[in-house]
């Protein structure tokens, strides 16, 4: 369990030193262990620390503004999730919008989660 803890410190420093990621093309893992970022889906818009609208392509998918585009194999990916079924196992939680324009961050201290490792 430390371990897990000064891994994901470990994690976090990266990500916050790393200029040239931007997470937007995201990897829906299949198992805990392969994710980044554990995400739950809340059922209402004000639940949510950022409301995401999925991209049908993968150059409309820029920054770090919640325009996700979900890749087939992890090695596409700037970085993986993982959906968990409780919101308290969580680090962040999403609604997904119908509008482009409603995507973006709600809660900006938790930002630095979805900057990828991936170089």
């Amino acid at each position: 369990m430390k371990h897990f803890r000064i891994l994901r410190v470990l994690l976090i420093l990266l990500c916050l030193v790393s200029v040239s990621a931007n997470a937007q093309k995201v990897y829906s893992a299949d198992h805990e262990y392969q994710a980044e970022v554990k995400v739950y889906v809340v059922d209402h818009e004000y639940q949510a620390d950022l409301l995401v609208y999925k991209e049908n392509h993968e150059y409309q998918a820029k920054g770090n503004e919640g325009k996700w585009f979900f890749v087939n194999q992890d090695y596409q990916a700037d970085v993986k999730i993982y959906f968990v079924d409780h919101e308290y196992q969580a680090d962040l939680t999403i609604y997904f919008v119908s509008n482009e324009y409603q995507a973006g961050w709600r809660n900006k201290q938790k930002r630095h989660l979805l900057y990828g490792t991936k170089k």
